[in-house]
């Protein structure tokens, strides 16, 4: 099965097309399309991800005492005026080598789990399975989200999750940091991811889904603690 017809079954008939991925794993084709799509979205949106990241921490308060106000005038210096440069390893180098590790890290921890419920399956099988999942948010997923960075003019301000039923609430709310973990692209994605797992472990679907959504939430967990971090220094 060639890729083309790996990509059309994942959207319109996923059990077959991840039967076939489990008897026979691919996964280096999907990955460069995957990156491929990922670098293209990240040097479009970068210069709107960049406006939105300077609005949030221009006349912050907060956070020029805690920096001091050197520090922070340098800061936002380098922010109005990114250089080349840095454009160019954040889009080629640094968003798509974290992608990659998030994966395979993911890939490791499904097979963990899945051993919980089975001892059929391999790395190899996990990891075709996720990144043919992966397909439905890097892709289509992006598509809808690049249409609208580019309308509106704005990342934060773009969203496929629960908040976008919320336009008027606060960026920086620990409300907003939950609601936009439940992103309608990436809950298909795990729903879908459902059926490779179940070919690969040789369980039931239902198992699969409890596996697959096991990781989405915790996924969803490590995402929340790292922007409530991140949140903290500007409050």
């Amino acid at each position: 099965m060639n890729f083309l017809k790996r990509l059309e079954g994942v959207f319109f008939s996923p059990r077959p097309t991840f039967e076939a991925l489990a008897a026979k794993p691919k996964w280096i084709d999907a990955l460069a399309v995957i990156l491929i799509a990922l670098i293209a979205f990240t040097f479009l949106v970068t210069p709107y991800m960049q406006k939105d990241q300077l609005a949030l921490m221009k006349d912050n308060t907060v956070l020029k005492e805690r920096m001091g106000a050197e520090r922070y005038d340098q800061m936002i210096q380098r922010m109005e005026n990114p250089t080349p440069a840095s454009r160019v390893v954040q889009t080629f180098l640094t968003t798509p080598l974290f992608y990659l590790a998030a994966l395979l890290l993911q890939a490791l921890i499904l097979l963990i789990l899945g051993r919980f419920f089975s001892s059929q399956g391999n790395y190899v099988m996990v990891l075709s399975a996720l990144l043919h999942a992966n397909l439905i948010d890097k892709l289509f997923g992006n598509a809808v989200r690049l249409v609208l960075a580019l309308t509106r003019k704005s990342v934060m301000q773009t969203s496929t999750n629960l908040t976008i039923l919320f336009p008027q609430m606060e960026v920086t709310s620990t409300s907003f940091v939950l609601l936009a973990q439940v992103d309608f692209f990436q809950l298909w994605l795990f729903g879908v991811l459902a059926f490779g797992l179940a070919a690969a472990f040789k369980i039931e679907l239902k198992k699969a889904l409890v596996l697959s959504y096991g990781l989405w939430f915790l996924k969803a967990l490590v995402n929340v603690g790292i922007a409530m971090i991140g949140l903290g220094f500007l409050r």
